[in-house]
């Protein structure tokens, strides 16, 4: 593991010179962002730079390094976001671009410059597209914690994945492969209504503009239509798969040189949206002994070092299928860590070269909620009543109330570190009533 950041070392020492942010945007050329969210001395020992800092699980990973003695910093492009107010995080910056766009990466390069951060960690799907488009000048001057590019251009294809694991002998759902909207019939003639469409890589890039899209349920040919169009006017394909509505559970691991270092397993109860998406509710649970093996095969066939999450869903029979493979850190995130597997500090040891820490069991049964997602996700499972995959709008409500009589830790919410916990309670609300008067607004013209 040495090797990996050995080469880093000169930039671990050029913090003490760091310039203020305002000169590195200005040297990007870009516009001036908002002021610097903490203020302090521009000499600091970065550690690490967390990319993506609305997102859950760029919290859990400020939390993990911070409470580990580590410099970390975050990255946003707007000041909102809960890991900024985190007692662990040194600085936070808003980087007025973009994800995904050059002005972008203009801005992280002179900060890195400035600051020498050894490790940069990123979880949207747009900047780690970004990140990959650009590493090979990124990794002279700092550890990007992402598995090596032959492993990534793999996982980040859900055909690709597929095909290694039908090589494998895993379970996979019957599907289509569509390029063009009008083989949208004979698919559907194939598969069958109702059908889930998905792009084969969540983040499309045409090279002027992207967008992040998830998969969707067509009842009818015109929605099957529609969701296949939305993905093919990138030039890539869509997957018209056969839905399954049974549990869906995950493997998490951190893999390097051959070796399993840590081992996760979980199942997610209430998504957002409730089709599939992030997890809301969800459940530390022990390996499951039909998937565990074969999650586990698929990492080593592929050589996805470092953090991944292998997802199955289960039909009405219990029998698991693969859906993908997401290699980068999962909004899921704080179950692992609360049941004792601390996959931030892992994938930072790992990226940054050194020693990486054997987890051998962790806690199981550890339920944590996402209270405004689960919010959200009740509220669309009502509006979709009917649909399949979607419980009657009672169960739905029912479910959601005994979510509060069973004992569970909540994303955001720290005693020791309550403040982002506060800014995500109130930006939840503002975009809740912001929200609710569009919809009147809406409605009365």
């Amino acid at each position: 593991m040495a090797g990996r950041g050995a080469h880093f070392s000169g930039a671990r020492n050029q913090v003490k010179n760091a310039a203020p942010w305002e000169d590195a945007v200005a040297a990007a050329a870009v516009p001036s962002p908002a002021p610097l969210l903490h203020r302090r001395s521009v000499t600091m020992r970065c550690d690490a730079l967390v990319l993506d800092a609305s997102l859950r699980q760029s919290l859990v990973t400020v939390r993990s390094l911070g409470r580990r003695g580590l410099g970390v910093a975050a990255a946003e492009t707007h000041d909102r976001a809960p890991a900024f107010a985190s007692r662990w995080c040194q600085r936070g910056f808003v980087f007025p671009a973009k994800e995904g766009t050059d002005a972008y990466q203009g801005i992280l390069e002179h900060w890195l410059e400035r600051t020498g951060a050894r490790v940069v960690i990123a979880s949207n799907d747009a900047t780690i597209a970004l990140l990959r488009r650009h590493r090979a000048r990124l990794e002279p001057r700092v550890c990007v914690a992402l598995a090596p590019e032959p492993a990534m251009a793999i996982a980040i294809s859900k055909e690709r994945t597929l095909g290694v694991a039908r090589r494998l002998g895993l379970r996979v759902p019957r599907e289509v492969v569509v390029r063009d909207p009008g083989d949208v019939t004979a698919a559907l003639n194939d598969i069958g209504l109702p059908a889930v469409i998905k792009p084969s890589e969540s983040w499309l890039w045409n090279g002027q503009e992207g967008a992040r899209l998830s998969a969707q349920l067509a009842v009818t040919p015109a929605e099957a239509r529609h969701a296949v169009e939305a993905v093919t006017r990138f030039g890539e394909a869509a997957l018209v798969q056969h839905l399954l509505t049974g549990r869906r559970e995950a493997v998490s691991f951190l893999y390097a040189n051959g070796e399993v270092y840590a081992r996760f397993a979980q199942w997610a109860k209430r998504t957002s949206p409730p089709l599939g998406g992030n997890s809301v509710l969800r459940q530390s649970i022990a390996i499951p002994a039909d998937i565990g093996g074969h999650a586990e095969s698929l990492v080593r066939e592929i050589n996805l070092e470092g953090y991944s999450e292998v997802e199955f869903r289960r039909d009405a029979a219990g029998v698991p299928y693969l859906m993908e493979i997401n290699p980068r850190l999962s909004a899921s995130l704080e179950v692992a860590v609360r049941a004792g597997v601390d996959f931030p500090y892992l994938l930072y040891q790992w990226a940054s070269g050194e020693p990486v820490d054997r987890v051998a069991a962790y806690r199981t049964g550890g339920w944590i909620r996402d209270l405004g997602g689960d919010i959200t996700t009740t509220i669309a499972a009502l509006r979709q009543r009917g649909r399949p995959g979607i419980t009657s709008p009672i169960q739905t409500v029912l479910q959601f109330g005994l979510s509060f009589f069973r004992p569970m830790a909540y994303d955001y919410l720290s005693w020791r570190d309550p403040l982002p916990a506060v800014k995500a309670t109130t930006s939840f609300a503002r975009n809740a009533a912001r929200g609710v008067v569009s919809r009147v607004r809406k409605n009365g013209s």
